[in-house]
């Protein structure tokens, strides 16, 4: 039900507001147009964004505004291994916060999504607080709102409308307009939507392989990946770890990389605990069971964003 009322506020067709009285015309603000609005500047790999995707003068990660190819292999996909052994592929969002951010959605007083209303954030990457992970929050609005003239918190908060706080917590990427991820487990959709943030248009990409809830403590939940890298981490040597890139089989793109869970199960989670293990031990990591005999190096090392969007 959360995913059909959340997927009902991403239309991106609109039809204008038209006032019938010049005393509407002064009391009402009026309607943004999301196709025609001012869209918002986006950058995923600056240094106020990223976290292990930072852009450098020789890595060719996408300039700001830049459309990203999620699909264009690593280091935005990798392919790696479920619990047990069967291959798995996932998208990679970067390091990510267990604390989400707050989105929005509008729904008239029978708790109907209103009409071509586009969800509202207030944060984009490189702000302070952002997160690939929302917390939902219902707007009830008034039976004579009209659609897109909230397109700002401050316009949310000045409406004095009933916020309702949930526990849902969704996987919704900003990126730049025109980017691209097209895999999704079964039929999920895979198209890009629309948001307003502070009055502009922006974009996001939405993964709904698992429904999250926050509880009470309103957190992320987590599940662990096992991973290795080419050179085993070193304070010393900036070019190990996650700079290094993670050992793959000979001439293929086949990590052993391990995951946790699965999308089926109650404790998967998206936002994945990094743990790293001992490249020495690639050759015997093919499952969760040999993953946790390996030599684990660090443990928690980092929490990325990172859906899943393929089982064999």
């Amino acid at each position: 039900m959360i995913k059909k009322m959340f997927l009902a506020t991403c239309i991106v067709a609109f039809s204008m507001y038209s006032c019938s009285s010049d005393d509407d015309n002064n009391t009402r603000p009026a309607a943004l147009d999301p196709e025609t609005a001012p869209k918002a500047s986006v950058d995923r790999f600056s240094e106020n964004a990223g976290t292990l995707m930072v852009r450098t003068a020789t890595n060719g990660l996408p300039e700001a505004n830049e459309p990203i190819n999620y699909d264009s292999g690593a280091p935005f996909i990798t392919q790696g291994f479920s619990p047990s052994g069967d291959v798995v592929r996932y998208y990679n969002f970067d390091v990510q916060s267990t604390n989400p951010a707050p989105i929005f959605l509008f729904f008239d007083t029978e708790g109907n999504a209103v009409e071509n209303q586009i969800n509202l954030i207030d944060v984009i990457p490189g702000d302070a607080g952002y997160n690939d992970f929302w917390q939902v929050n219902r707007v009830i609005v008034s039976d004579d709102y009209v659609a897109n003239t909230i397109t700002s918190m401050q316009d949310l908060l000045a409406s004095g409308y009933e916020i309702q706080a949930t526990s849902t917590i969704v996987n919704c990427p900003v990126v730049p307009e025109g980017s691209t991820a097209s895999m999704r487990l079964g039929s999920e959709d895979n198209e890009i939507h629309m948001g307003w943030y502070k009055d502009q248009v922006v974009y996001y990409f939405s993964f709904f392989e698992k429904i999250l809830d926050g509880g009470a403590s309103n957190i992320v939940p987590l599940s662990p990946i096992y991973v290795s890298f080419n050179i085993n981490p070193d304070d010393s040597n900036p070019e190990s770890g996650p700079a290094s890139g993670f050992v793959s089989e000979t001439g293929t793109d086949q990590t052993h990389n391990v995951i946790a869970s699965l999308p089926q199960d109650d404790f998967y989670s998206p936002l994945w605990s990094v743990n790293v293990y001992d490249n020495m031990d690639f050759d015997i990591v093919n499952n969760l069971s040999s993953a946790g005999m390996a030599n684990i190096l660090a443990t928690g090392v980092a929490t990325v964003n990172c859906p899943v969007v393929f089982m064999e």
